[in-house]
């Protein structure tokens, strides 16, 4: 039915006198491009969304039957937790914009394609993920991508008033968040080196691996959550997160880097991948052919591409003997886990082993009872990083009770053969257990 007011802001529309056809329903162009973002953007992206489906879930919390109860409150909890974030970020870019212009005493009304902070907070929390997934390609620090998730919020708050939805906010953000990276990685001009031996340590007979300090893991339960509706959002797959991949990105200059990711890993054109980086179809086209060689040369040699399988049941029967056997306390069992030529590193301590006889001197005398260095008793739990089975080790020292984290391994197997051994284990320290959902204490 015909209406005489806008849809969006309800002013009147233009007076119709003798013309035929459908009639709009918006005053301005300005106008169907804000109702354009909102019937884009799923109701549980707005605040008042969030709101309501917080209120809907609390509103059917019973304590029985005891499985629904625990389903309910763990839907609510996220609910909680995602409008947090949002209230957080709303409230963290306004402290840092506050300022004369921000006092209310404007006589100009604000334009209706301008982010108000509630909508900027909602737009924000949609993309944050995938967001922050882009950022940790770019840096391998999952710590650093944290930061930089909210250094590209803060820029693009800044920079609202050049937001008009003229383009989509996903390539915005995405613009801000690689041009963050980049400041990031000019500030800090570091690159890979090579471990070098510890003196009176074992390192075994291979060549030493790079050694990238700065390398964190990414769990897995932090990707964004495919929607197969959104076809972008298979760019943020596991294939592109494997830790050798990663380790192999990090040797790549900045700008290589940028034009890698964002041509290869996210499938932007040559145009929109200029356009993230501020430069020219042709400078990306020739970053992009010194890149793609430097990239293969530090990959394993097994692995031309960077499309690893997932883990295979053998992978996984694999993954709970290992945590069985550092359980028992079994030297042996282990070492029939791991490839000959295994690889361990421990970033960003100096420690590395390159084949199974060093790594199993090293480790034998924190695992036998009778040695002045055994470190104690283990438990470990299973984890996802990465793309790749991972477990989170505890110990309990002699004289003590309680198992602390002590170190989270990640795996890569042997795609030569059966696929059931161990070739590398990249060890980090525990402070990222939480991000893994695993507790710092047992």
């Amino acid at each position: 039915m015909a209406t005489d007011v806008c849809a969006v802001c309800g002013k009147p529309l233009a007076a119709r006198a003798g013309r035929t056809g459908r009639g709009s329903v918006y005053c301005s162009a300005a106008c169907r491009q804000k109702a354009y973002r909102e019937r884009r953007q799923p109701p549980s992206l707005t605040v008042q969304g969030l709101i309501d489906d917080i209120g809907r879930q609390a509103g059917r919390l019973a304590p029985r039957p005891t499985d629904a109860l625990y389903s309910t409150v763990t839907e609510l909890s996220e609910s909680v937790a995602r409008l947090r974030r949002v209230a957080r970020t709303v409230r963290e870019t306004t402290q840092d914009t506050q300022g004369p212009q921000d006092t209310g005493d404007s006589v100009t009304p604000t334009p209706v394609t301008q982010l108000t902070e509630t909508d900027f907070g909602a737009l924000t929390e949609q993309y944050r993920r995938e967001i922050q997934v882009h950022c940790y390609r770019m840096t391998g620090s999952y710590d650093e991508a944290e930061d930089l998730v909210q250094e590209t919020f803060l820029r693009a708050w800044r920079a609202r008033d050049g937001f008009r939805g003229r383009a989509s906010a996903r390539t915005w953000l995405y613009r801000i968040a690689t041009n963050a990276c980049l400041d990031l990685l000019r500030r800090t001009a570091r690159r890979p080196q090579r471990y070098e031996p510890v003196p009176g340590m074992n390192h075994g007979e291979g060549e030493p691996p790079a050694r990238i300090t700065w390398l964190q893991p990414y769990p897995d339960d932090e990707l964004p959550v495919a929607d197969s509706e959104l076809p972008e959002t298979a760019t943020v797959s596991r294939e592109t997160l494997e830790l050798v991949l990663l380790a192999a990105i990090q040797h790549l200059p900045a700008r290589q880097r940028a034009a890698l990711i964002l041509r290869d890993a996210l499938g932007l054109t040559a145009a929109e991948t200029a356009e993230a980086m501020e430069t020219s179809v042709a400078s990306v086209n020739s970053a992009l052919q010194r890149a793609r060689p430097t990239l293969r040369a530090h990959l394993p040699r097994e692995r031309s591409d960077w499309r690893p399988a997932e883990p295979t049941e053998a992978q996984q029967a694999v993954l709970e003997r290992y945590m069985a056997a550092v359980e028992r306390l079994d030297l042996d069992a282990m070492t029939a886990l791991l490839a000959e030529d295994v690889v361990l590193t421990m970033p960003p301590n100096p420690f590395w082993f390159t084949g199974r006889d060093a790594l199993v001197d090293f480790v034998r005398v924190s695992l036998d009872p009778a040695s002045p260095a055994f470190l104690g008793h283990w438990r470990s739990l299973p984890a996802r990083a990465n793309g790749q089975l991972a477990v989170g080790n505890y110990v309990r020292r002699p004289g003590t009770s309680v198992y602390r984290a002590q170190v989270l391994d990640v795996l890569r197997f042997d795609t030569r053969g059966r696929g059931d051994r161990i070739v590398e284990i990249t060890s980090f320290e525990p402070h990222l257990f939480p991000a893994f959902g695993l507790p710092l204490r047992l």
